[in-house]
């Protein structure tokens, strides 16, 4: 039944990210409150996946949707350099070999994405702090960097296999790619910030036995 309702609530995720991801310039705040949803209601089973979403494109859909536009702006310059370089490459045109080099760029572009959606919805920093820092959490961290990396274009090949899959790949890529990124946090983070958080989530299982009693 665990894993039932987890699918259940990957699917519905999926959903809300794709309806409100549709006017484009949403999709960062989309991606913030899926990201946050998957880590507090999916990952963490706090309940609520409506109120964690919505909550969250609320109160981040400023900066979120203005760090976004920086983001999709370099996914989109990237990916037509990708497509141009394939032509070149194609060719036999010697300046064909950058489009590996912008290929990689592409990729982590997107790795880019999560993670300034992750940071976003975890923490209170200005546009300018969410692309700066996140940028420096993955050079700081090419391991995890690299295995969010794999998980990303791991569902975006599954997708690509069956397209009926992105209702519900989305969510599980915000949710898997919440481990590794969490523990980036987590090294990071000031000691206070970390107590005030695990006395937040033990609060939570405190009210959830009451309940249950």
């Amino acid at each position: 039944m665990g894993a039932l309702t987890a699918i259940g609530d990957c699917i519905c995720l999926s959903v809300l990210w794709i309806v409100f991801s549709l006017p484009v310039v949403t999709a960062g705040a989309s991606a913030t409150a899926a990201y946050y949803a998957a880590y507090r209601s999916i990952r963490r089973k706090e309940g609520g996946l409506w109120r964690f979403f919505w909550g969250s494109f609320q109160e981040n859909f400023k900066r979120s949707t203005l760090a976004s536009i920086v983001v999709i702006a370099v996914i989109a310059l990237l990916t037509v350099d990708v497509f141009v370089l394939r032509g070149i490459r194609a060719a036999g045109n010697a300046f064909g070999v950058l489009f590996y080099v912008v290929l990689v760029l592409w990729a982590l572009s997107l790795a880019w994405a999560v993670y300034a959606a992750a940071y976003a919805a975890r923490f209170n920093g200005s546009v300018k702090e969410i692309l700066k820092f996140s940028l420096m959490l993955m050079e700081l961290h090419p391991i995890k960097l690299l295995t969010v990396l794999i998980i990303i274009l791991a569902g975006m090949a599954m997708t690509l296999l069956v397209p009926l899959m992105l209702l519900i790949l989305p969510a599980t890529v915000f949710v898997l790619s919440s481990f590794p990124i969490d523990q980036v946090f987590r090294l990071h983070m000031r000691p206070e910030d970390l107590e005030r958080e695990l006395r937040k989530y033990e609060k939570f299982n405190d009210e959830e036995k009451e309940e249950d009693t």
